[in-house]
């Protein structure tokens, strides 16, 4: 029997959610995404240490905010040495309510990347799915750099990129399922919340339901998992990031490993699921209706805010290591 792995890849591009190679190298993703917890946690590591000294060396006199961008880059260059497809990288979280500076450092990166002869269309920029950077996303996707909305947890956030005919969105399954149940305490039954009732999965399925009926372009990521059966929930996703030590559980596990999965031969979200459960249009077209919609979903606006400052904290901590 197929395992989980190769089953998903029949329906949905597999992303590697890393900045370890060696990783990359073993379960062949498509595609790569970092963040700056990602590429710090892979600087630490002595297989990495090369890198970072390396770009130490090279650019000792650079202001640090130029150097870390090096760092990112040097990281990316190497993935895209390994993934035939696109890398993932990341503006700094400290510019998430700053339009113009986001676009800046964008337009950085990616001269940083030509200037190593890798074509941008190669390379997404992570930015958080905040009203600014959804707006400086708008204006980078207009002049050719494409994008990667980041710290995505509501359909809100959702449309507001679609609008912004943003590249693609990544929006998070296990940190909402951790909000939800952490709100529950002790009252949370993990069986009643599991597969396709994760409040995560549900999150991401009601987006690919009211993307595809209205053929937005947009590409959905599910990212931030937590098990296996959160993936699995989500087969026929666009693309799905997953971390190395979950990808090893899907290569070792097969359907009859998955309690609830079923291999009926095809995806679960598809066309059909789409139809019957896309909702009414949201309007989130000016700032104000946005703001007010996304301030009525309080775990989407608890969860932005918290991946932002954890997002700061380690952007941080690779300062101080550069």
């Amino acid at each position: 029997m197929t395992n989980l792995l190769e089953t998903l890849r029949q329906y949905t591009v597999v992303v590697a959610d890393t900045g370890d190679f060696e990783a990359m190298q073993r379960f062949r993703p498509t595609d790569a995404t970092t963040n700056p917890s990602l590429i710090l946690k892979a600087v630490q590591l002595q297989a990495y240490k090369p890198l970072l000294e390396e770009c130490v060396k090279q650019h000792a006199k650079a202001p640090i905010d130029l150097r870390a961008d090096h760092l990112l880059v040097a990281f990316g260059a190497q993935i895209l040495r390994i993934v035939p497809g696109r890398v993932s990288t990341e503006v700094d979280a400290r510019l998430s309510f700053d339009t113009a500076a986001t676009i800046e450092r964008a337009k950085r990166l990616i001269t940083l990347y030509e200037a190593q002869g890798i074509d941008r269309n190669r390379v997404l920029i992570k930015i958080a799915a905040t009203w600014e950077g959804i707006q400086a996303a708008r204006e980078l996707e207009s002049i050719g750099i494409h994008c990667n909305l980041t710290l995505l947890f509501a359909l809100e956030q959702a449309v507001a990129c679609a609008n912004a005919q943003v590249q693609l969105i990544s929006p998070f399954v296990g940190r909402i399922y951790d909000w939800y149940k952490k709100s529950a305490g002790a009252t949370w039954q993990e069986d009643q919340h599991a597969g396709v009732q994760d409040p995560g999965v549900e999150s991401v399925s009601q987006i690919y339901a009211y993307f595809k009926p209205r053929a937005i372009q947009t590409e959905i990521m599910g990212a931030s998992f937590r098990n296996i059966g959160q993936i699995m929930a989500l087969s026929g996703c666009d693309l799905l990031t997953i971390s190395p030590e979950l990808m090893a559980e899907l290569k070792d596990k097969t359907a009859d490993d998955l309690p609830g999965f079923e291999h009926t031969g095809q995806a679960r979200l598809n066309s059909k699921y789409a139809q019957q459960h896309t909702g009414a249009d949201v309007d989130v077209s000016t700032e104000a209706a946005f703001r007010f919609l996304f301030n009525q979903n309080a775990m989407a606006s608890e969860k932005l805010s918290e991946g932002i400052r954890a997002f700061v904290v380690d952007s941080i901590k690779l300062d101080q290591l550069l």
